[in-house]
């Protein structure tokens, strides 16, 4: 916490200065189904935002639309970003938008599959991040990569282990050290800890908070598991069917919802 005081800053929030990611009305429709309707958020650098729902809610949808995989059909999502300040990344070209995933926004998502190459190696699962952004050279690719692993608490002796060979801790750590290995300004995080042992989920969150720190991320994380929300989360959004239904600090939030789901949501995991 800075020399500011929690009265001298626009609640809910913790932190002072402006936001670096905002979304108004994000909006996502399959069909008749609504996954995201009008979707409103904003995260500081520094920050963790939680985002809690029953599974359907549209919290994954949301992570998905942030990270550019898929377009939104209403909203603005901007970030604070040299080149991009101001502009409309869900109006940005093919093209573009995979320049800004690929600098700026680092992603860990629930299934490794979906952030790993199983048949390359750890190690080089990391660089090709670093080769999608005009590295070449093997030396700088593989020194950039330990570093990044080593950020990450992954072991360097297994560094050219293939994904496949690895536990599922292991994964999430080299999904995390690829996610960072460009130091972007912006981490998603897709229920990063689901289907770990306890011990595992301890280390992953342990990791998680010490880059939060060191880097000062504006980050995001999706969970069912509102012991990791109240743990690295600053501030809790909590959705159904698609929409926003209480949001605010994390401790208010989970220790006094007022929305009638929330409390339900909350007493489900007590």
């Amino acid at each position: 916490m800075n020399e500011h005081t929690l009265e001298q800053l626009d609640p809910p929030r913790l932190v002072s200065g402006d936001p670096l990611l905002t979304a108004r009305g994000l909006t996502k429709r399959y069909g008749r189904i609504v996954a995201a309707e009008a979707v409103d958020l904003e995260v500081y650098p520094g920050e963790v935002l939680g985002i809690v729902g029953e599974s359907g809610s549209g919290k994954s949808t949301v992570l998905r639309l942030l990270n550019l995989e898929e377009p939104a059909d209403a909203g603005k999502y901007t970030l604070d970003i040299p080149g991009y300040a101001g502009r409309n990344l869900l109006q940005l070209d093919r093209f573009e938008r995979r320049q800004v995933r690929i600098q700026h926004i680092g992603i860990v998502y629930q299934n490794p599959h979906l952030g790993l190459r199983m048949r390359i190696t750890s190690g080089g699962n990391v660089a090709e991040r670093l080769i999608l952004a005009g590295e070449r050279t093997y030396a700088t690719l593989r020194t950039a990569a330990e570093v990044s692993l080593a950020s990450s608490e992954f072991p360097l002796d297994r560094v050219d282990d293939l994904p496949s060979r690895l536990s599922g801790g292991m994964q999430q750590r080299v999904q995390l050290a690829k996610a960072i290995a460009l130091r972007p300004q912006v981490l998603l995080l897709d229920e990063p800890t689901t289907g770990l042992d306890v011990s595992v989920q301890a280390l992953v969150i342990d990791t998680l908070m010490r880059l939060q720190r060191e880097l000062r991320l504006a980050t995001i994380i999706v969970s069912h598991d509102l012991g990791v929300i109240r743990t690295l989360a600053t501030r809790v959004m909590v959705m159904r069917h698609g929409r926003v239904v209480e949001r605010g600090l994390a401790d208010q939030v989970l220790e006094d919802p007022q929305d009638a789901y929330t409390q339900q949501l909350v007493h489900a995991k007590l």
